[in-house]
C-alpha cells in the first residue's frame, strides 16, 4: 500500500515474495507503516504460493532509522505511547511466527528497531555499509522491543555493547562477527546476487522441511507476543517524560545518511 510519504509493496514471482518498504526520512517507519507490514509479512506468510520471503527497504541510503520521531514527540499519554512501540513488536512478531524463511536485505546503515528487523531474519545479507546502531538510550528510552530479537541474535554481551554504547555504531565486520548478519558484500550488486541466489535455492527446496526448521530457529519464543506487548507499555511510558522528549527533539536534527 502507498502512503503520502511511504509505501509497503510486495510481488510474488516464481515462489519468492518480495516485500519492501520506504518512508523518505532515512525509512523511519511511523506506526500505519510498521502496521502494514506486519499484516503484509502475516497474509504472505500463509500464501501457498510463496517459498520463501525476501525482506528489503527502498534507497540508497539507510535500511531503517527505527521509529518516526514525529510520532515519537507527539505521543501524549502512555496509551499511545505502548501502541506506538507496539508497531515494531507486531512486525518482529510476524516474522517469528511466519512459516516461510525470510532473507534480509539490508543495503545501508541501520538502527534501534530496524536493527530489530534484521535480527527478526531467518538470514540477513548486508553490504560493507550496513553498521548497526541501538540508539535508543541516547533518546532516553531503550531497546526493550527490539531487545528479545536482537538478544536472540547475538546474545547478551552483544545486545549490551549495543544497548549501553547507544551513540557509537558498529560496523557490518562487527554484525556479522556476532551472527547479526549471514554474510556482507562490498557493494550492492555482489549482495543482491548472493540474496537472489539464496531464494532462488530455497524456492526450490522442501517447503515442508523448511517450515519445520523455521520452527526449531524459533523455540522457546512462544511467549512473545505478551513479552514484546509488555515491553512496548515500558518505551511507552518513558518517552512521555521531558529528559526524552528533549532528547529526540535534539536527536532529530541528526538524521541517517
Amino acid at each position: 500500500m502507498h502512503y503520502p510519504d511511504g509505501f509497503v509493496r510486495s510481488e510474488i514471482e516464481h515462489g519468492i515474495a518480495t516485500i519492501e518498504f520506504f518512508h523518505p526520512a532515512s525509512n523511519s517507519l511511523p506506526g500505519v507503516i510498521l502496521n502494514d507490514l506486519a499484516k503484509t509479512i502475516n497474509d504472505i506468510g500463509i500464501d501457498n504460493r510463496v517459498k520463501v520471503i525476501i525482506l528489503k527497504s527502498a534507497g540508497d541510503k539507510a535500511f531503517c532509522a527505527g521509529a518516526s520521531f514525529d510520532e515519537l514527540i507527539a505521543i501524549s499519554n502512555e496509551a499511545e505511547g505502548k501502541k506506538f512501540f507496539s508497531g515494531f513488536a507486531q512486525v518482529i512478531n510476524a516474522m517469528r511466527k511466519c512459516h516461510k524463511l525470510i532473507i534480509c536485505r539490508i543495503h545501508g546503515k541501520t538502527v534501534g528497531g530496524g536493527v530489530g528487523i534484521a535480527a527478526s531474519a531467518d538470514y540477513a545479507i548486508a553490504t560493507e555499509a550496513a553498521a548497526v546502531k541501538l540508539s535508543e538510550l541516547a533518546v532516553g528510552i531503550g531497546p526493550f522491543v527490539v531487545g528479545p530479537a536482537v538478544e536472540r541474535k547475538i546474545g547478551v554481551a552483544g545486545f549490551s555493547q549495543l544497548a549501553i554504547d547507544a551513540a557509537s555504531w558498529r560496523s557490518a565486520e562487527w554484525a556479522k562477527r556476532h551472527g547479526l548478519y549471514a554474510e556482507i558484500h562490498k557493494t550492492v550488486e555482489e549482495m543482491d546476487a548472493s540474496v537472489d541466489a539464496l531464494a532462488a535455492r530455497l524456492a526450490n527446496s522442501n517447503p515442508e522441511a523448511m517450515a519445520e526448521l523455521k520452527k526449531i530457529f524459533w523455540h522457546g519464543t512462544e511467549h512473545w507476543d505478551k513479552l514484546l506487548s509488555d515491553r512496548a507499555s515500558i518505551t511507552g511510558r518513558l518517552v512521555l517524560g521531558d529528559f526524552t522528549r528533549n532528547a529526540i527533539n535534539a536527536f532529530k536534527k541528526k538524521p541517517v545518511k
